[in-house]
């Protein structure tokens, strides 16, 4: 097998970037209150970085998460372009669409093509759409029209950040809360939940954490019944992702405690703009909190309960599950169970296993780790386009 080097993933830009501010290991470490031994390690390939790890690298050098982690390429110069014109274009009506259903049925699509983790699809809707569905918000001027918008940004937004196009994500974030206060309280929940999300993103935990308890204050006094439960639940799962990324134990239990108690009140999973919550979806973002928070043990019992069971969520909560349960057991040592978990994962969302950093570092770890030629590795490696 040839060397690791020549495998991608944002634990050897962690390398890159510190030889080219002339940092030695021992004084990036100390800057950023690491182990010398877990940054030799994961810079050679034999660690995974975790995305909190990464943020206090990236703090450590003075750049952003999104410059350690790295950016997935740009596969349409065009579709973005186009897009970028449309979200230009928020405040500027043009003519509106003539029937209102057909923007439905293009929405109900978009949603599809997200939940199936098609990511090139969903760039190919999006310029239009974009258009459409705002110039048919300011011609209709009703709180469903814009949740119409708010909803195209949410997805806008949800593909910039699999790619860690931040600048992007953090654009369409600011016009979903514009579009969102002219819609419904709920919508402005799912709105701070993303915005909450650019935090998580730019690796500023303690901001993100911020704006989920100020949406919290708000959901309490204004939402009732079911909405109340999905409002607050959606909140509280974004709420323990950030503790976990800060390993704030106290503050991610108290977010698990809550979004499981809210999760009780759904027999299932249900789905209100873009966003699913319920016992399923809590369980799938425990099992990645647990693992930010080395809690491995817990995260595979939680992984395998869910297992159990007829999973009736979508591709893009079932790949990132299958991808920290890949991390939980490769911590545990199980690296043949972490390479079964890495196939689920990209055979239920390829398009998002070939840009998530955590089946980057899963990747290149596991090669490093075998040292020799794998047949499944291989295939894996095939389908990424790498050469191990």
């Amino acid at each position: 097998m040839t060397h690791v080097e020549r495998t991608p993933g944002p634990g050897r830009n962690v390398a890159t970037l510190r030889k080219e501010r002339g940092l030695s290991q021992a004084q990036l470490a100390r800057m950023a209150g690491v182990s010398l031994s877990m940054l030799s390690k994961i810079e050679v390939g034999d660690r995974p970085l975790t995305q909190g790890m990464g943020a206090a690298l990236a703090n450590a050098m003075g750049i952003t998460l999104d410059e350690v982690l790295g950016k997935a390429p740009v596969t349409s110069e065009d579709n973005l372009k186009e897009l970028r014109s449309a979200m230009r274009r928020f405040d500027l009506p043009g003519e509106p669409p003539v029937e209102a259903e057909a923007l439905k049925l293009d929405l109900a699509r978009l949603t599809k093509h997200r939940f199936n983790t098609e990511l090139s699809e969903v760039l190919s809707m999006l310029p239009g759409l974009t258009s459409r569905v705002t110039n048919y918000a300011h011609a209709a001027g009703t709180p469903e029209a814009w949740a119409m918008v708010a909803d195209t940004y949410s997805t806008i937004y949800w593909v910039a950040a699999r790619h860690r196009w931040l600048d992007l994500a953090e654009l369409a974030s600011v016009k979903q809360v514009l579009a969102a206060e002219r819609a419904t309280t709920l919508v402005q929940v799912v709105a701070a939940r993303d915005h909450a999300g650019m935090f998580l993103n730019g690796g500023d935990f303690a901001g993100g954490l911020a704006v989920v308890e100020r949406a919290i204050v708000k959901a309490e006094s204004t939402l009732t019944g079911p909405e109340r439960a999905f409002g607050l639940g959606t909140l509280h799962l974004r709420g323990l992702t950030l503790a976990g990324r800060l390993r704030d134990k106290a503050e991610a239990d108290k977010h698990i405690e809550r979004a499981e108690r809210l999760a009780g009140e759904f027999q299932s999973d249900v789905v209100k703009h873009e966003m699913h919550f319920g016992p399923q979806n809590a369980a799938v973002h425990i099992i990645s909190t647990s693992g930010d928070l080395r809690r491995h043990s817990k995260a595979l019992q939680v992984s395998n309960d869910l297992q159990r069971q007829e999973i009736n969520l979508p591709a893009t909560r079932v790949g990132p599950m299958h991808l920290d349960t890949a991390r939980a057991r490769l911590a545990l040592g199980d690296r043949d169970g972490a390479l079964d978990s890495l196939e689920s994962a990209w055979a239920v969302a390829p398009q998002l296993a070939k840009v998530h950093p955590t089946s980057q570092e899963l990747f290149r770890v596991l090669i490093s780790l075998h040292k020799r030629s794998n047949p499944r590795l291989n295939q894996i490696a095939k389908r990424a386009k790498v050469s191990i």
